[in-house]
């Protein structure tokens, strides 16, 4: 028996990374899934996934900055399904990168708005659909940025930073409708909002990765799709209100900067700028 079976779900940045590994995982575990992405070509191509690995799925496009879109791709999910049980508010790009001083005021407000507006607003939209059922599981995607400082990712690290307080206080209003709210803290995930998807990136990214934890390898999508897992299920019926760290140990052993004599991160980020969607060239 899936430990999703008759549940319904929404993952907001699912046609690649850690959303489309997750929404793939939930799928093979009973899920129903509503993919949201603002990617058409990855969007479909995970529904298809979701299919080959036993579960029904469909793809709704979506801006998850807007609250219009916001709202019909929750409308989306009852239509298709009838219900919502589980929302993971994934989607997330790099944002503006660089010294702070160098920083716009426009692409500091792109960066929020995507990166913690849109956690808001699944938040909100999703709340009256799972009174309707008693209950359910609001999961978010904040990061190791959200609880330590990253030079260079200043827009990024307050965002995320705000994903982790915007659960905690979430989850102290919705608890008396049994609504839980939780949020994963990735560490080093090696997913294309980091390789971009340009050759011999992911493949240098696994190996700097592996150096510069107590756990030798980089993080998967799979990781987190597990930890996903176990807060969408009801295996996590008391939890909530927590930022719960998957990083192989880096926020407790980093040596990054140490590891093979301070090698340069082979990322395809650009040293500063704005960086938007990662299927975006």
């Amino acid at each position: 028996m899936g430990r999703l079976d008759g549940k319904v779900a929404i993952i907001t940045g699912a046609a690649s990374g850690i959303g489309r590994g997750t929404a793939i995982r939930f799928a093979g575990e009973g899920a129903a899934v509503v993919i949201a992405d603002l990617n058409v070509e990855g969007g479909e191509a995970a529904v298809r996934d979701c299919r080959e690995n036993g579960g029904r799925a469909v793809f709704q496009k979506t801006d998850v900055s807007s609250e219009t879109e916001i709202k019909a791709l929750v409308a989306r999910a009852i239509k298709e399904f009838g219900r919502l049980d589980v929302i993971y508010n994934n989607a997330g790009i790099g944002g503006a990168v660089g010294p702070l001083e160098q920083i716009s005021v426009e692409d500091w407000d792109k960066s929020q708005a995507v990166l913690l507006r849109s956690v808001f607003l699944g938040i909100k939209h999703s709340v009256p659909e799972m009174r309707k059922v008693g209950g359910g599981s609001i999961i978010s995607t904040a990061s190791v940025a959200g609880i330590r400082g990253f030079a260079g990712l200043h827009a990024y690290c307050a965002a995320k930073a705000g994903v982790v307080n915007l659960t905690r206080s979430a989850a102290l209003e919705f608890a008396k409708d049994r609504i839980r709210v939780n949020c994963i803290c990735p560490g080093g995930i090696n997913t294309p909002i980091l390789h971009r998807n340009q050759p011999g990136v992911k493949e240098a990214m696994e190996d700097w990765m592996a150096k510069g934890q107590p756990i030798p390898r980089a993080g998967h999508p799979e990781d987190i799709a597990g930890m996903a897992l176990y807060l969408a299920s009801n295996d996590s019926e008391w939890v909530t209100g927590q930022a719960m760290v998957v990083d192989g140990g880096l926020t407790i052993g980093a040596s990054f900067f140490s590891a093979g004599g301070g090698d340069r991160i082979p990322t395809a980020l650009p040293p500063s700028g704005y960086v938007g969607p990662s299927f975006e060239k």
